[in-house]
């Protein structure tokens, strides 16, 4: 099959959908492979990596061409009116955005939506969500150091002691969890709060303090198991409960990182504009929901905003900022989600029975296969 490696084109976007290791084993199994010149540069690769690796180098049109197109993000209208009826498109194509997945669908595309993989044992190596957020939640505690006016760990020196900066990390999923690793390399001391019972032990395998909300009725623990590894809204009166734990420990703390997401919806508030008005000056929050709303009313995205004093950081695509390793991941899970859809003879085929492809399938024949809201 003829597989096209595009540009990205989105603002800020260094990512790319293929790597020369990814490529090599595509080429393996009898593929053709054609990259768009220029296509890696941002994720430091170079167009003769690709050509050592055995793909073709063109331009946007033959990659667009293709069979088979590897994307990063969703095609914008330019891009879809580049893409042929029949072309199947693999990426994190948004399965929330119904009228994207619309206008594939009127294009004749037969769309994979990664993000909409089960999160099961067996989707691990294909789960894009997981990889990216554990950039994001890396990079995360990086740019709260770069902003943070003091140091990170405890200092001793000549001129006196420097206390460790104190962390708190809201939402303990992957991004959350790696924060977590990362702020504890830095040497500060940290909190996390999360409203499923079942991390408190991997937050504190990690060295960091669980702040526990108890549950006070059946409701509220049914809600905390989640679903689908994901958290599920919370009753108002354990919200209220967890609201008034966040505060305090907010105001005491010189870093905040929220990480919560429910897919499909607006992000919940974890930080309200009361606690920020009372946290220190100096102090940073760090919001990785502000591509859904922000975790915090103030959170502006793709900006940073200063509030009583309060530094407030709304990055919309951390995993961009590590390129390289963003793309090495993604490539990965773009290749083992492909031996799903070939068979043994490497013929492009869609096994509805297998849960991972179906769960993934957005539209294909001109119609629109998952619909959401």
């Amino acid at each position: 099959m003829h597989i096209g490696v595009p540009l990205e084109t989105q603002t800020g976007e260094t990512r790319v959908a293929a790597t020369p290791e990814t490529i090599k084993k595509l080429i393996a199994q009898g593929h053709k492979v054609t990259v768009q010149s220029g296509a890696g540069i941002n994720a430091s690769v170079t167009d003769s990596a690709y050509e050592a690796a055995g793909a073709s180098i063109g331009s946007a049109a033959d990659a667009f061409g293709a069979e088979l197109i590897l994307k990063v993000v969703a095609p914008n209208d330019a891009e879809l009116a580049q893409i042929k009826s029949g072309t199947v498109l693999v990426g994190m194509l948004n399965p929330f955005n119904n009228e994207t997945i619309a206008k594939m669908a009127e294009r004749g595309i037969t769309a994979f939506a990664l993000e909409a993989a089960p999160r099961t044992s067996r989707a691990q190596s294909l789960d894009v969500l997981s990889s990216q957020a554990n950039i994001a939640g890396y990079k995360a505690v990086l740019l709260a150091a770069h902003h943070y006016p003091r140091f990170m760990p405890m200092l001793m020196t000549a001129a006196g002691t420097v206390k460790a900066a104190r962390v708190l990390i809201l939402g303990a999923g992957v991004a959350g969890l790696q924060a977590i690793a990362t702020a504890k390399r830095l040497g500060a001391v940290i909190e996390a709060s999360d409203v499923r019972p079942a991390v408190k032990e991997q937050i504190e395998s990690l060295g960091a303090k669980f702040i526990d909300v108890p549950y006070e009725t059946d409701e509220e623990r049914e809600c905390a198991e989640g679903v689908g590894g994901y958290a599920r809204p919370m009753p108002a009166s354990w919200m209220q409960r967890q609201a008034q734990a966040v505060h305090e420990r907010a105001k005491a703390s010189d870093i905040v990182i929220t990480t919560a997401l429910i897919p499909g919806r607006k992000a919940p508030t974890l930080l309200s504009a009361e606690t920020v008005a009372q946290m220190k000056p100096g102090s940073v929050v760090i919001d990785l929901a502000a591509a859904q709303g922000g975790n915090c009313p103030l959170t502006v995205a793709d900006q940073v905003v200063v509030e009583n004093g309060v530094i407030i950081c709304g990055p919309t695509n951390l995993a961009a900022m590590v390129g390289a390793d963003a793309s090495a991941l993604y490539a990965r899970n773009l290749l083992d989600f492909m031996k799903l859809v070939f068979d043994k003879d490497g013929q492009f085929t869609i096994n509805l029975e297998d849960d991972i492809v179906a769960a993934c399938l957005m539209c294909r024949d001109g119609q629109v296969i998952r619909k959401n809201g």
